[in-house]
């Protein structure tokens, strides 16, 4: 089946460990479609085991648009992923398939529909004072400071979310404007298509199990192992994006010493249910689309099916 003369683009949202990259395959089993990953972490070669990638052979199968495309030393910035993006829709588009963008990075699906800020692009000094302030002081009171300097953004970032705290200061020190200020200024990249959205989400307590469950999979099918070789990429710390992804930096800091084995577990679960926890209240302002407790092709294709009529 294709999407027919009413081209639209199918944005497969949810929290992490909800089971959105099974339902958008088995939608593009029944629709003609191409399945661009919506993912910050995905995009790294050689993590592949703590970012639940799918496995070779599946996407040897279902092929996904950008993942494993830089290395994870690489900076990559939602303008690229705009761009990249963009550009395989179109493609999707002249091929007469449906562009299923299937992730849970919620900044870049919402960079999409609404376009994205002039925001100054972070330099390597920067980012390492950021970084540095983050491991003196921690995100509690770096989130006060937000407080002090930029109120609206602080009401939305979690205290605990270490990277968009210290991304907001970093914007205000390099530009001597609020984040929330330069967000209120949106260029023109926004996608210049119709959207239509399916919303994967199960209940919490089932995440929370899934969440605990795989990770403890993660452990078992070498993700130490993992970890250990990108040690050994001399380019590779701490500061990086790449290494900030969770499980990642757990696991990293299990190297170091910081703790046990047992503890780095725990550290690594939770953190994931916080990701989790900040992801799914961001979906419940999603009002629009169709929502999903459980993988339900049935209902995702006649939704779809009925937006083509």
């Amino acid at each position: 089946m294709t999407i027919g003369s009413n081209k639209f683009v199918l944005f497969l949202m949810g929290p992490t460990a909800s089971g959105k990259t099974e339902l958008a395959i088995e939608i593009s089993k029944i629709i003609d479609s191409k399945l661009i990953s919506v993912d910050s972490a995905l995009i790294y070669r050689g993590m592949d085991i703590g970012t639940a990638k799918p496995d070779k052979e599946t996407l040897k199968k279902f092929p996904h648009e950008l993942i494993d495309i830089c290395e994870p030393e690489d900076s990559f910035s939602v303008n690229d992923f705009i761009e990249l993006a963009t550009t395989q829709i179109v493609l999707a588009f002249k091929e007469d398939k449906l562009p299923i963008l299937v992730g849970g990075t919620s900044f870049y699906f919402n960079a999409l529909e609404h376009g994205i800020s002039n925001l100054p692009e972070s330099t390597d000094k920067s980012r390492k004072h950021f970084n540095e302030l983050l491991q003196e002081q921690g995100s509690e009171k770096l989130h006060d400071k937000l407080k002090e300097i930029d109120p609206k953004s602080a009401e939305r970032i979690h205290p605990n979310d270490s990277q968009r705290i210290t991304r907001a200061l970093e914007v205000y020190d390099l530009s001597g404007e609020t984040l929330s200020n330069l967000q209120g200024k949106k260029n023109h990249k926004k996608l210049n298509a119709e959207i239509k959205k399916i919303i994967l989400m199960p209940k919490r307590s089932d995440l929370h199990e899934r969440i605990e469950e795989r990770f403890i999979d993660m452990i078992k099918n070498g993700f130490l192992d993992e970890v250990e070789t990108l040690r050994q990429n001399k380019k590779l710390n701490l500061d990086l994006a790449s290494m900030r992804c969770v499980g990642y930096r757990q696991v990293w800091n299990y190297y170091d010493g910081m703790y046990n084995k047992k503890e780095m577990i725990e550290k690594a679960i939770v953190a994931t249910r916080q990701l989790c926890k900040r992801q799914s209240t961001w979906l419940k302002n999603e009002k629009e689309g169709l929502i999903l407790n459980q993988n339900d092709v049935k209902k995702a294709v006649n939704f779809l099916r009925s937006h083509d009529a």
